[in-house]
C-alpha cells in the first residue's frame, strides 16, 4: 500500500472535523485531491464553477475563428484554422469530463450556459472583422491562456490538472501559429500591415481584461489560491503576459496601444495602463459586442444536435441490453 492509499484509508469512518483536517493537510503537502477523496462542498462548488466556465470558454471560443475557415486565403491557412478549432472542441470535452468527476452533469452545464446562468471568458465576445484577427487571437488570446493555464497543470484537483497538461501543449502550438501568421502578414503589403496593427489595437485591452478583475475586486481569487486550485493572482498573471508580449511586439513591428507602457527598471517589469473595468463588467453581464450572437449560435447548435444525442442514447441502451444478455454484436 502506498503512503497516499494509507492516508486515504485512514479517513474512512472519520468525523467531519477529521476529514477537513486530512483535506487541509493534503493541500498543504501540495498533493492532489482526487474524485474518490472527501472534499469540502465549497471546494467542489468552486471547482465546478471554474472548470465549467473554462469548458464553456473553449466551446464558445470556436466561433470567432471558425467564421474564417471558409474565407481563409489559402488551403494551408484553412487546414491550420480547422485543426485549431477542432482542438478547442477537444479542450471543452476534456474539461466537461473533469467537471463530471465532481458530480456535475454535462447537459445541465450546457443548459446553464445557453440560459445565461453560467459565464465564459469575456474575450470571446468581440468580433473578428479581418483575417488578421485570427493571428492576433492566436498571439494574444492563446498567449494569455498559456500564462493563465500552465500553472493550472499544478492545480490541487487531479483531473483538472491532468487535463491542462495536454491543453497547454496545444495552446502553445496555437500561439505560435498565430504569431507566424502575423509575421507573414507584416512582411506583406502595407494594407496587410495596417490590418495587423488595427487588430492589435482592438484586441490588446480585451486580452488584458481576460485575466479577470484586479485582485482587490476579485471575489473568488483568494480562496482559489488558498485551495491551490489556481497558483497566481489575476494581477500577477496580467503582468506576466505584458512582460512576455512587449518584446514579441517589437520583433513583429507593431505598436501596443498603451501610451503608459514602459519598462520600470526598479520593479523589473513593464508599467502599463489601466484596462476599462467598466467595460469588462458590461461584457461579463452580457452586454458585449457579440454576447447575444455567440450564445444564440451555441443554442442553435445544441438544438440541432438533439437527434444525434437521442440516437446515441438509444444505441448505447441497446448495446447495454445486448451485453447484459451475453449477445455480442
Amino acid at each position: 500500500m502506498t503512503a497516499e492509499q494509507a492516508a486515504s484509508s485512514a479517513v474512512i469512518g472519520a468525523s467531519g472535523e477529521e476529514l477537513q483536517e486530512h483535506f487541509d493537510a493534503t493541500i498543504a503537502r501540495d498533493q492532489r485531491i482526487e474524485p474518490r477523496d472527501w472534499m469540502p462542498e465549497g471546494y467542489r462548488r468552486t471547482l465546478i464553477r471554474q472548470v465549467a466556465q473554462h469548458a464553456h470558454s473553449e466551446i464558445i471560443g470556436m466561433q470567432p475563428e471558425g467564421e474564417w475557415i471558409t474565407r481563409a486565403p489559402s488551403l494551408r491557412r484553412k487546414a491550420i484554422l480547422f485543426a485549431k478549432v477542432q482542438d478547442e472542441a477537444g479542450h471543452g470535452l476534456y474539461l466537461y469530463s473533469a467537471a463530471e468527476t465532481l458530480g456535475a452533469d454535462r447537459a445541465d452545464l450546457t443548459e446553464r450556459l445557453i440560459e445565461g446562468r453560467q459565464k465564459y471568458s469575456s474575450i470571446f465576445n468581440y468580433p473578428t472583422p479581418s483575417f488578421a484577427d485570427v493571428g492576433v487571437i492566436g498571439w494574444f488570446v492563446d498567449g494569455a491562456a498559456i500564462c493563465n493555464q500552465v500553472p493550472l497543470c499544478r492545480s490541487s484537483y487531479g483531473p483538472y490538472a491532468r487535463a491542462m497538461v495536454r491543453i497547454c501543449k496545444e495552446e502553445s502550438f496555437h500561439q505560435r501559429q498565430g504569431y507566424e501568421l502575423l509575421m507573414t502578414m507584416m512582411r506583406g503589403t502595407e494594407a496587410q500591415r495596417e490590418m495587423v496593427q488595427d487588430a492589435v489595437n482592438r484586441w490588446w485591452w480585451p486580452s488584458l481584461m481576460m485575466f479577470g478583475p484586479p485582485d482587490d475586486n476579485s471575489p473568488n481569487s483568494a480562496q482559489s489560491m488558498a485551495w491551490k486550485i489556481k497558483r497566481h493572482s489575476n494581477d500577477e498573471l496580467r503582468q506576466r503576459f505584458v512582460d512576455m508580449t512587449v518584446p514579441q511586439a517589437e520583433k513583429l513591428g507593431v505598436t501596443l496601444p498603451d501610451p503608459e507602457l514602459r519598462w520600470n527598471a526598479e520593479r523589473g517589469h513593464h508599467d502599463f495602463g489601466t484596462p476599462d473595468w467598466d467595460e469588462l463588467m458590461r461584457v461579463i453581464k452580457g452586454d458585449g459586442p457579440c454576447n447575444a450572437e455567440r450564445i444564440q449560435r451555441r443554442r442553435a447548435a445544441h438544438e440541432e444536435g438533439t437527434w444525434v444525442r437521442e440516437a446515441a442514447a438509444v444505441y448505447a441502451a441497446k448495446q447495454a441490453a445486448r451485453a447484459e444478455k451475453g449477445v455480442t454484436a
